[in-house]
């Protein structure tokens, strides 16, 4: 079943037909793998580690996309409009003049804020618009500079005592310090010790707080987003801190074991709300928990957790609440 998007584009299906194309921002089905049936070539760059797990096409895991003289650029427009600017401005760097694009959105995606940005660079026009979806095609004929430094942003917070963090666009807790993770880091004391692993580690606020206020333990963080493995890289480095970060979607990479297993897990998908990560993660905690081990999570109060933490680890403790946040603790006793 193809998203409403690529419905969309599946319209246009004839205009790919002997071209290269390139595919990149949100995407998330696999019409690139039916464009391959009729275009010359296709490529799928996707800053996004669980679709490139299950892609029918095979799919380039990467931060920053390589140009490589396609015939058409077929962009994703996703529900971070600094993050698809920051996509854009980055392939298109790299193409020349007359370049053709085709951008796709869902409206309430904001995708029509394609329609400023790219005007200053060319010619843009609405082509089609279905499914609450608009499609774009536009035409490059003033390449952009790109510079990677220009876009990270650095914020400090009374909490986080001389933490420094780094974000790029699109990236949780890029701007400032949530209010959930303030909730955890409220639970956390100077005795944590052995092997920890923060999973969705966003710009690696949680991880970087415990191996700051933890010099010993051994630190791994997990995300599925290019930009949080960059952000969360640089926000170790910049504070001098040691630790080991890759993309994993939850513990599909994760081979080791922990003492702490510790999250502010997401739980939206896109524009959506989706658990399937979280029970993913409660599920499957216990398997990658030395005996004793501990997990530790904060989540909206309203979200259905408790009973997933006690159908897998028999029961739960609430560490702090407020009106909005809970952290729930569970251990591995068995």
């Amino acid at each position: 079943m193809f998203t409403a998007e690529s419905q969309v584009l599946q319209r246009h299906l004839a205009v790919f037909a002997a071209k290269r194309i390139l595919f990149l921002g949100n995407v998330q089905d696999d019409f690139p793998y039916e464009c391959q049936q009729t275009a010359q070539q296709v490529r799928v760059v996707s800053s996004y580690f669980d679709y490139v797990k299950r892609a029918k096409l095979a799919t380039t895991f990467a931060l920053q996309a390589e140009y490589q003289g396609e015939d058409y650029i077929v962009f994703y427009w996703g529900k971070n409009k600094q993050e698809c600017q920051f996509q854009l401005q980055q392939i298109l760097s790299q193409a020349p003049v007359g370049q053709n694009v085709f951008i796709v959105g869902e409206n309430r995606s904001g995708v029509r804020s394609a329609e400023t940005f790219c005007a200053e660079l060319g010619e843009i026009a609405k082509i089609d618009s279905a499914r609450r979806c608009s499609l774009y095609h536009f035409t490059l004929q003033h390449i952009p500079t790109f510079d990677v430094a220009k876009w990270w942003r650095q914020y400090r917070a009374e909490k986080l005592a001389d933490l420094s963090i780094y974000a790029l666009p699109g990236v949780f807790s890029a701007a400032e310090l949530d209010q959930g993770t303030a909730l955890l880091l409220s639970t956390l004391t100077e005795s944590s010790t052995g092997k920890v692993l923060d999973v969705g580690c966003g710009a690696g606020v949680i991880g970087a707080y415990l191996k700051k206020h933890n010099p010993k333990i051994t630190l791994t963080m997990t995300d599925i987003h290019a930009m949080a493995i960059a952000s969360a890289t640089e926000t170790l480095q910049q504070n001098q801190l040691v630790g080991e970060v890759f993309a994993s979607d939850v513990f599909s990479e994760v081979t080791d074991k922990f003492d702490l297993i510790i999250s502010n897990p997401p739980f939206h998908s896109g524009l959506d709300t989706a658990y399937d990560a979280v029970e993913n993660l409660i599920r499957e905690a216990k398997n990658h928990l030395n005996f004793g081990g501990e997990l530790r999570i904060v989540a909206n109060a309203f979200l259905p957790y408790p009973d997933l933490l006690d159908r897998y680890f028999g029961s739960h403790q609430v560490l702090a609440k407020t009106g909005k946040f809970k952290v729930y603790q569970v251990y591995k006793r068995k």
